[in-house]
Parts: structure tokens; sequence; C-alpha cells
């Protein structure tokens, strides 16, 4: 195998991770949505939340940690495919921005899951439960829709530039990428379900990485078949 077939495979890789990232992040987004509707309060529900709707949100907490260690191959793989010719201001903010992103959202997972306990726990001092449940609900929402979804349009507004400057993505994508981070950045604190956008976008980025991954090996393979073509013929 040659050396320039087996460093493709890294980025080709990487872009499978960030499916699962963008399917893993996505899908603990809906789980929580679909438990906490819109507007839920510990009044209106009788308690904190149901049952069903803890044991749903347990399970999108435990998605988290996941989408984060996919969500850092996601990285490397943007960066991989970037190349050599990557502008060192753009990616230091890139990288920057994601790990902050990976921080804040790990944050707010524990923050939730923290809260859960708290509410288990809880029963014998039921005075002080809804006090901590609406404390608890605000600081985790504001951490992942205020910080860590808008860490993620820094984020995607670097990739894409850095991706239009370089040619590195189809120009539609880039142009994709400044309409996700403007929605991060200013329509997801007020509009239910618009942070699902980032792990769309995350997942429509990974399918072209592997796309192009696809079409880099089929072309070296090429390349080093009539390369050995021609050493046998002499030519």
């Amino acid at each position: 195998m040659s050396d320039t077939v087996r460093a493709l495979r890294t980025p080709r890789a990487a872009g499978a991770v960030g499916i699962a990232f963008a399917v893993l992040l996505g899908a603990a987004i809906v789980m929580v949505r679909v438990a906490i509707p819109e507007g839920q309060h510990y009044a209106a529900s009788g308690g904190p939340l149901s049952g069903d709707s803890r044991h749903t949100v347990r399970t999108a907490l435990g998605l988290i940690p996941f989408a984060g260690i996919f969500f850092l191959w996601f990285i490397g793989a943007v960066r991989a495919h970037v190349g050599d010719a990557e502008d060192r201001f753009l990616a230091t903010v890139f990288q920057g921005s994601g790990l902050i992103f990976v921080a804040t959202l790990f944050g707010a997972a524990a923050c939730a899951g923290s809260l859960l306990a708290t509410a288990d726990a809880g029963a014998a001092d039921g005075a002080r439960l809804p006090q901590l449940w609406f404390f608890g609900g605000h600081f985790t929402y504001s951490l992942l829709t205020t910080y860590a979804m808008r860490m993620a349009a820094v984020f995607v507004l670097s990739a894409s530039t850095v991706a239009l400057r370089l040619g590195t993505f189809p120009r539609w994508l880039a142009l994709l990428g400044y309409l996700v981070g403007l929605t991060l950045l200013f329509v997801v604190p007020g509009v239910a379900w618009a942070e699902l956008v980032f792990p769309i976008w995350a997942l429509v980025v990974s399918l072209h990485i592997l796309v192009a991954g696809f079409r880099r090996e089929a072309a070296a393979r090429l390349d080093g078949r009539g390369g050995r073509e021609d050493a046998s013929t002499g030519r």
C-alpha cells in the first residue's frame, strides 16, 4: 500500500466518525426536546419530570460524552481535509471554538445529570425542590443554547471562511456554513429545535469529506497503476 493511500485513510475514517457525532448529538437534542417540551415548568407537570421523561433525558445525557469524543475526531477530519494551506489565525479560532464547545457541552450535560440526581434525592425536602429545579434548568439551558451553541457558531463560521478562501469545500457548502453559523448565533436561544442545524451541518460536511476521500483514494490508485505500467513498458 502506498504512503499516499495510507495517508488518505485518516481523514476518511475521521469523516465517518463525524457522521457518528452528528447522529449522536442530533439524537440527544431530539430526546431532550421531546422529554422537556418548550415552556414546561415544575408546577405544570406536578414535579420536575415524569419517570419516562427522566429516563429519556438520562439516555440523552449518556450519548453526550461519546458525541464529544467523536467531535474531536471531526475537528481533525476538517483540518486534515484543509491541509497545510490553512490560515493559522482562522485555524486557531476554529480549533479553540471547537474545544470550548465540547467543554461547554460536557458542562451542560453534567449540570443536567446533577439536576436529575438532586430531584431524585429531593423528595424528602420538597419545599426546596421547585427552586432547585428552576435554577438548575435555567443554568443548564443557558450553558447549552447561549454558550455551547454560540461556540459552535464560531466553529462553523471559521471553518466556512477557511473553506471559502482555499476552495476546500464546494462554494454552496461554505455558504451553507455561514447560514448555519448565523442561525446558531442569533436564532437558537429563542427558537426551539433550531440547534439541530449544527449536527445537520456536521453530517453534510462529514459526507463531503467521505466522498472526497474515496475520490482521492481512487485517483491515487489510478496514478499508481499508471506509474507501474509506464515502468513496465519503459516509458
